[in-house]
């Protein structure tokens, strides 16, 4: 089975890359509902199994609705629960929903690191 690394709509950009252990999250993602998200959340999950450190970077990710937001406490949680995956969100201060949504993640997982730029 083919692991997806790239989602791309008029939106949005998914991308892993492997290189970097890094998937990227860009543009305004506000899809309808949580099994809209299935795919990303997909995307999020195949990215755990390449190494045992994960980088999630937000900073190009300009909207989420609350939907994203839940499932990317849904992701957390799983990571979590699988205790052997070193998790970092990487978020801009530019982004008034990251400096609020972010932080509320490390409540589910005190040791996920998030880092915050400019």
């Amino acid at each position: 089975m083919e692991t997806v690394s790239t989602i791309q709509t008029e939106d949005f950009t998914a991308h892993y890359d492997p290189t970097e252990n890094t998937v990227f999250l860009k543009g305004f993602l506000r899809l309808n509902g949580i099994e809209a998200y299935q795919p990303v959340m997909d995307l999020l999950l195949s990215a755990l199994d390449q190494a045992p450190a994960c980088i999630v970077d937000l900073s190009g990710l300009e909207f989420l609705n609350s939907s994203g937001i839940s499932m990317l406490s849904m992701f957390v949680v799983r990571v979590r629960d699988r205790g052997d995956i070193a998790l970092t969100f990487r978020g801009s201060n530019q982004v008034l929903w990251q400096t609020r949504s972010l932080k509320n993640l490390k409540r589910l997982m005190p040791t996920l690191t998030i880092e915050f730029a400019d």
